[in-house]
């Protein structure tokens, strides 16, 4: 890096401090043509954990059937013991739940959709019938004690129906939360979501009560937005970002969906900024650059590639 770049400009009524949601080995790699070694993952999350990311998001108990590149969950977790991070693993329904619970998770994420076409695709269900799911599971995991993260899909546009009404979006994750997830992360899956939309989405589920302090945001950079659609939330007071590292993912079941928001374009924005992570930008390029050699392919972040290159 060149020394004192980027130089930090606070902007004025943002937080002082951002907390990433790292999820590029589960939302990354499940996306990935590659099935990566399961020992791989675990060097890639300890390399994440390494680096400052105190949230590292770290597989999913789906069937292998649907997604087989996280097939190996059993295997992966006792691999990660000692890894200083909280790690969150996906659960789609009951059974998920348990086998997370089998191998000691301690927190728990569902997944849920704002619209019917993209309940149907990813979980065979409708909206309604979905959250009916997800129920039993947020209750018996927060009888466990576990931490609980409510994610909702399509909340800026689907690539079935279009634009997504806010009302609906609204409805849909009130549910959620009311069901008892401690966390809601608004995904824009296709990253049609310009900051506008960011606002008024923030402001209409703040005038339905629900606190900002709830909500995270999740951007896909599909048309190049996921950064601005960050600063309008963090405007908002959103206090934590999804992002994944060197960029990596997008969607199995939603073909428009490109790569996830890059952490390490999302850490030289706020560094320039001036705000807060804990995160070691050094670290996690070189952390991506290793990544992009196992999967054979360049990271398609923008600061990793500009990183290094003033490297080589």
């Amino acid at each position: 890096m060149i020394s004192g770049l980027p130089m930090a400009v606070p902007e004025p009524g943002l937080p002082s401090r951002v907390r990433i949601h790292e999820v590029g080995p589960r939302d990354g790699l499940q996306n990935e043509k590659t099935v990566v070694p399961v020992e791989v993952k675990a060097e890639f999350i300890r390399r994440l954990a390494a680096a400052g990311l105190g949230t590292v998001e770290a597989t999913s108990f789906v069937h292998p059937k649907w997604v087989p590149q996280l097939a190996d969950a059993e295997r992966l977790m006792p691999l990660l013991d000692g890894v200083d991070a909280r790690l969150p693993v996906l659960v789609p329904n009951a059974r998920g739940l348990q086998r997370a619970l089998d191998l000691g998770a301690r927190e728990v994420a569902v997944f849920g959709s704002a619209t019917e076409s993209f309940a149907k695709a990813n979980l065979n269900r409708t909206v309604d019938e979905s959250l009916e799911m997800f129920a039993p599971v947020v209750a018996v995991a927060r009888e466990a004690g576990l931490g609980v993260r409510g994610y909702l899909s399509m909340c800026f546009g689907d690539p079935w129906e279009g634009a997504v009404p806010l009302e609906q979006v609204v409805r849909v994750a009130r549910r959620l939360l009311d069901l008892g997830c401690d966390e809601l992360s608004l995904g824009d899956t296709i990253g049609v979501a310009t900051p506008g939309h960011v606002t008024a989405l923030l402001t209409a589920l703040n005038e339905a009560g629900v606190e900002t302090g709830r909500l995270a945001v999740h951007f896909h950079d599909t048309y190049g937005q996921a950064l601005s659609n960050t600063l309008a939330a963090l405007r908002h007071g959103v206090t934590t970002v999804d992002a994944s590292a060197g960029g990596l993912g997008g969607c199995p079941y939603a073909k428009s969906a490109t790569g996830n928001l890059a952490t390490e374009d999302l850490l030289w924005m706020l560094a320039g900024l001036g705000v807060d992570t804990g995160v070691d930008l050094g670290l996690l390029t070189a952390t991506s650059v290793w990544m992009a050699e196992q999967l054979g392919r360049p990271s398609p972040s923008r600061t990793v590639r500009a990183l290094s290159q003033q490297e080589s």
